[in-house]
């Protein structure tokens, strides 16, 4: 990159700006961090907004912060620092790559002087990203360590039964070893980490990973301040594969569109995209952090996939874009692979966006949201202007399937949502049903189903009758 293209960047995860090297300690941190991360260019003399505003003396002040380097950051560091002229201003370039560390400031020492880069700025790395760190470092994922003080017998047969089912095989210990599943320590056969998060028995998996599940949630409106409906999955990340795309489905419109005299739907978001980016949110996800999880977030104008960790060390978003590949959780990559949910490495981008051009969707957004990554999908235009059409009494914005007309009792002129159609449906066949009902049925919260059957209530669609403990709901009968 030449200057005038450094100047007009933004200031991001590779490069910063600065004015003057009157403060060395916060330039020091940012080598420090780039060499951790992913590389980057410091450019000194330079505003905030990449006005350049030139230093003074550049001969000195290149030799100045040379030997600050040197006495300051260990091991030993070596960037390239270079002068260059811009509209007539000296200007002063270091180049830092990312180097086989960990580095840190001499004065903070080993522990404590650690920095890494998320997004623009630096920060220090804590007990979990510098085990990271030095995992990256010594090329082992952090799924393939053992699971101290567990055995094979903590893993869930049934899970690895449906697993080898799935891919053809029979149950052997030694395909399990050969994905890392089953590892040994002192002699005697454990889990992995990512054995355990994969295919452990819900006690030790939710005692040792309770973070490694996916949240669902539907909101209410462009903000994450009220739910709609919200989904927990208490099962294992493979499982959630299976259960996030129904959330999906019954939190989104579907769009209708007629060719050739035939309705073709249109989901409100691309499911094939959709399916890689879970995928790849499973696969690559830093299940070593506390206090994080997979979570799918719905909003009224758009849908956004978060996922635990920064981009692997060494790695950029337009790494990503460019096809680069980095693997994270090597035993989790292995069992995707075999079950043909991951097929080439480094495709994902372009098969999500593919995808999204394919069925008329705006390419996804995706965005490093400090130690997270987060994709966020545009609804097709379809199912936005539908949507604007459509009446504000629907509280969830579903796609409602038409009742058959041989249902006569259904109340099908009111706005309802899926579930409330459901449970208006079950009523009409004589069907006595209470909030578990619905709650089963659909698994969400015992609150969403009472809010459902309160709107119900209501609108006078249905009643309560017997006794608080024995009674059940009941469709109140009228003329459509």
């Amino acid at each position: 990159m030449n200057v005038p293209e450094l100047l007009h960047a933004r200031e991001g995860k590779t490069l910063e700006f600065k004015r003057d090297l009157s403060s060395l300690q916060p330039i020091l941190k940012t080598l420090v961090a780039f060499a951790n991360t992913s590389g980057g260019t410091l450019v000194v003399g330079v505003r905030d907004d990449g006005a350049a505003v030139g230093i003074a003396d550049p001969l000195r002040e290149e030799e100045r912060l040379a030997s600050s380097i040197a006495d300051s950051i260990r091991p030993a560091m070596t960037p390239e620092i270079d002068l260059a002229s811009h509209d007539g201003k000296t200007l002063l370039i270091v180049h830092v790559p990312r180097w086989r560390g960990p580095f840190y400031l001499r004065s903070e020492g080993p522990q404590d002087g650690v920095y890494v880069r998320l997004g623009s700025t630096n920060r220090r790395a804590g007990p979990d990203l510098l085990a990271e760190l030095q995992r990256s470092l010594a090329g082992v994922s952090f799924d393939q360590l053992p699971c101290a003080d567990l055995s094979a017998d903590d893993l869930d047969p049934e899970r690895i039964r449906r697993y080898c089912a799935a891919i053809g095989r029979e149950v052997s210990q030694a395909h399990l070893e050969s994905l890392g599943v089953l590892v040994r320590q002192a002699g005697q056969l454990a889990p992995s980490h990512g054995g355990l998060i994969l295919f452990g028995r819900d006690a030790p998996r939710q005692r040792l990973f309770p973070e490694a599940r996916v949240s669902c949630a539907r909101f209410r409106g462009v903000e994450r301040v009220d739910f709609l409906d919200r989904l927990d999955i208490e099962g294992t990340v493979l499982e959630a594969l299976e259960e996030t795309p129904k959330f999906i489905r019954r939190n989104t419109r579907l769009a209708a569109r007629i060719v050739t005299m035939r309705r073709q739907d249109i989901p409100e978001y691309p499911e094939v995209a959709l399916r890689e980016v879970l995928v790849n949110a499973v696969a690559h996800a830093d299940y070593s952090l506390t206090g994080m999880r997979i979570r799918i977030a719905i909003y009224a104008n758009r849908l956004e996939v978060e996922n635990p960790g920064m981009l692997p060390f060494g790695m950029t978003l337009e790494d990503l874009k460019a096809g680069v590949s980095r693997i994270r959780n090597r035993v989790i990559v292995r069992v995707l692979r075999e079950l043909g949910l991951v097929e080439e490495w480094g495709t994902g981008y372009r098969r999500v966006t593919q995808a999204c051009e394919e069925g008329g969707y705006s390419p996804p957004t995706w965005q490093e949201m400090g130690a997270a990554l987060r994709v966020i999908f545009q609804p097709h235009p379809a199912a936005a202007n539908e949507a604007s059409e459509q009446s504000a009494v629907f509280d969830v914005p579903v796609n409602v399937p038409d009742v058959p007309v041989n249902e006569p009792d259904v109340p099908i002129n009111e706005a309802v949502n899926e579930r409330q159609r459901w449970l208006l449906v079950q009523l009409s066949e004589g069907q006595q049903l209470k909030p578990h009902d619905v709650t089963a049925h659909f698994g969400v919260s015992e609150k969403t189903a009472k809010r459902d059957i309160a709107g119900l209530k209501a609108r006078g669609l249905i009643e309560f009758v017997g006794a608080p403990k024995t009674g059940f709901y009941r469709l109140i009968r009228r003329e459509l």
